[in-house]
């Protein structure tokens, strides 16, 4: 019931039917409200300055763009970069270290599957979870990082940052609930918009191929991944953030008569202890120079 709750959700956030359309401009009176009071929260805030670079990576509709790579890619760049973000997912509250510059300290249940995607991706980084950034970005600047990129933070305007947004392409316009659209791009603040394909580009490496592979995801938006698929047997799509168990894995191993599941490395650091015969999807970007000499 929820998996088919959250892909309804997706398809009228993003490829609405008539009737989700419909939907839409009904609820519209509630969108304009939304969007206004945000718009006073935004305007209502100040923001405080660290005394350290700090850039922020997001996009500013609900659901999946692809950032994940883009902090990753940014974040190589640097000899010791912060990279802090909410740990959405995770099984612990508060801030958490994930990474220190020379190892990571907990496991991916603590961190949540982004947290340790950075971790393992970015092995000269400090890697932090807080649901509040700001003392994190404090506890950076004690570890000694040069800079912080926050994963997703457009919205917290009381932080001092530049905001780097990927464009998202979506027939509904439209903000919360009417549509997907968290805040808009405010005429004065300051933002660089990033587009796929022009300031940067999907680099897709397949690692481990078996013959009989059947997808198995757990990322927003997952009909995202169809370009890059090589043949498959199945596909298996599951919410944003699932937590996989082992044996919900080998059932779809034996269903599709599989050589191996193949997963992006969202999922696999969620399931590489489990044993099973894994083929990898691992996405990155490169970031076009020019882009990178304007943030940096």
């Amino acid at each position: 019931m929820k998996k088919s709750l959250v892909f309804w959700v997706e398809e009228y956030f993003y490829n609405p039917s008539f009737l989700q359309k419909l939907l839409s401009y009904f609820l519209l009176p509630l969108s304009w409200l939304y969007c206004f009071v945000i718009y006073l929260r935004y305007r209502l805030k100040r923001a405080e300055d660290f005394k350290i670079k700090i850039i922020s990576v997001g996009n500013l509709t609900v659901g999946g763009s692809g950032k994940t790579p883009l902090v990753t890619a940014l974040g190589a760049a640097f000899k010791k970069p912060a990279i802090i973000l909410r740990g959405y997912g995770r099984d612990s509250k508060g801030l958490v270290v994930v990474k220190d510059a020379k190892e990571i300290l907990c496991n991916v249940s603590v961190s949540g599957d982004e947290a340790m995607i950075y971790a393992k991706k970015l092995p000269n980084s400090v890697v932090i979870v807080s649901e509040d950034r700001k003392p994190a970005i404090k506890k950076a600047k004690e570890m000694g990082c040069e800079i912080v990129l926050l994963d997703d933070a457009y919205s917290k305007h009381d932080i001092k940052k530049l905001d780097v947004l990927i464009a998202v392409v979506t027939k509904n316009n439209f903000c919360l609930p009417s549509g997907p659209y968290r805040e808009r791009l405010w005429s004065d603040k300051e933002a660089v918009v990033l587009q796929e394909d022009v300031d940067f580009t999907r680099v897709v490496t397949l690692k481990e191929q078996t013959q009989r592979m059947s997808l198995v995801t757990a990322i927003a938006r997952p009909s995202r991944l169809d370009k890059y698929l090589p043949k498959v047997v199945g596909k298996h799509y599951f919410e944003d953030h699932h937590s996989f168990i082992k044996e919900e894995l080998q059932a779809i191993l034996e269903a599709d008569n599989a050589t191996s599941l193949l997963v992006t490395f969202k999922d696999y650091v969620k399931i590489e202890s489990f044993g099973l015969p894994l083929s990898l999807l691992d996405l990155e970007v490169k970031v076009d120079t020019n882009i990178l000499d304007r943030l940096f």
